[in-house]
């Protein structure tokens, strides 16, 4: 699984921290009844909300690893565009497409 480094950093500075960090966010995920997919699309509409480039990178690879077509990634992305603006969401279209280009061999 690909972690960011400034992630690696954290989890080797504080890994019981980072343990419960990362047990809570697997509850989180599995609390409702929301498909991976799905789940994972609505975190990158948050994530773009949010402008955090390494949560929308991260969002949109598993995304795409849950089933997602890169189609519905940039459709979620779009309909950010009323809710966020044009400056985040236009941002997030270059960060998502930096994975795409990754996964696209």
């Amino acid at each position: 699984m690909y972690l960011p480094k400034p992630f690696k950093k954290f989890e080797s500075q504080y890994p019981e921290i980072a343990k419960l960090y990362e047990e809570l966010g697997v509850k989180c995920q599995a609390a409702g009844p929301l498909d991976a997919k799905t789940r994972y699309l609505i975190n990158l509409g948050i994530a773009v909300g949010a402008v955090s480039p390494g949560a929308v990178k991260s969002h949109a690879r598993k995304a795409i690893e849950h089933g997602a077509s890169t189609g519905e990634v940039y459709h979620a992305l779009l309909l950010a565009l009323t809710t966020v603006g044009f400056p985040a969401m236009i941002a997030a279209m270059g960060w998502v497409e930096e994975v795409v280009s990754a996964a696209t061999p």
